[in-house]
């Protein structure tokens, strides 16, 4: 039987900040070392699963086109994050996408298009292109906004309400993304969310964590409940290490411009 999605973690913020900046080095380097056996064993996420809560659906895979210098020549890739589908409460349909803005960073061919990618309840690929709005400027505000075309009907797929206070920093979060670990996620061919995490440390602009996530989750979301039991999107994944620290910007961040883009 899995987890109820959030549950009290009986952890103290105050002793884990006296104690994972020591370790978190030798931490690092120890788990490299262990079998995948025994990894997963310290992995407190899961995988989406057709039991799942229908908001995980939400969030989906971002494939972005994006440009670098090698050697004095421009090269193309595609980059892979992770970013959520949000609409207002009770709205029959979604257009807007939230991101991590240094997930865009290197996207400057606007003739290449950004493609969300998420997975309906009954299994089928839902594909849109997406154009960008609007973003933070700089890892100092690490939150992008992004328009889909055309708009998804919300009873093909769940789109996220949004939080309208700061996160209560004494009750847990959860924190949904495509990391690209080779454990649970299998390299970011299946979404993970960890269930009830701790936040450890909070700011207007950035809150920690003691989420599990990797690269590729940055953009994903993180979930709290509100005051009527209601599951809420409460911040953007801006960064994770893997083992146990991760950090979001709060949705309180950049909520004012993204309601300008909500109908």
């Amino acid at each position: 039987m899995s987890k109820p999605f959030f549950a009290a973690r009986l952890k103290s913020p105050e002793a884990l900040e006296r104690t994972r900046d020591i370790v978190l080095s030798f931490y690092l380097a120890f788990i490299a070392l262990l079998p995948t056996s025994v990894m997963a064993d310290l992995d407190s996420r899961l995988v989406l699963a057709a039991d799942s809560s229908p908001m995980l659906r939400a969030i989906g895979k971002l494939q972005i086109p994006a440009q670098r210098m090698f050697h004095g020549r421009k090269t193309h890739y595609l980059d892979d994050c992770s970013a959520t589908l949000v609409a207002l409460s009770g709205s029959g349909n979604a257009d807007v996408i939230i991101t991590a803005w240094h997930c865009l960073e290197r996207y400057q061919d606007l003739s290449r298009s950004i493609l969300f990618t998420s997975q309906t309840a009954s299994g089928d690929l839902l594909q849109r292109e997406a154009r960008p709005l609007s973003d933070g400027g700089g890892m100092h505000a690490d939150w992008a906004i992004l328009r889909l075309r055309p708009a998804v009907p919300t009873t093909q797929l769940s789109a996220m309400a949004l939080l309208h206070t700061t996160a209560d920093a004494g009750h847990p979060v959860a924190m949904a993304g495509y990391s690209r670990d080779r454990g649970l996620s299998e390299g970011d061919r299946l979404l993970t969310y960890d269930p009830e995490c701790a936040i450890t440390a909070q700011t207007t602009e950035a809150v920690d964590t003691d989420c599990i996530a990797f690269k590729g989750a940055s953009g994903g979301a993180v979930i709290q409940f509100d005051a009527n039991d209601r599951p809420r999107l409460c911040g953007v994944i801006s960064q994770g290490n893997g083992a146990g620290r991760s950090t979001y910007v709060p949705l309180a961040l950049f909520r004012k411009t993204l309601l300008q883009y909500l109908r």
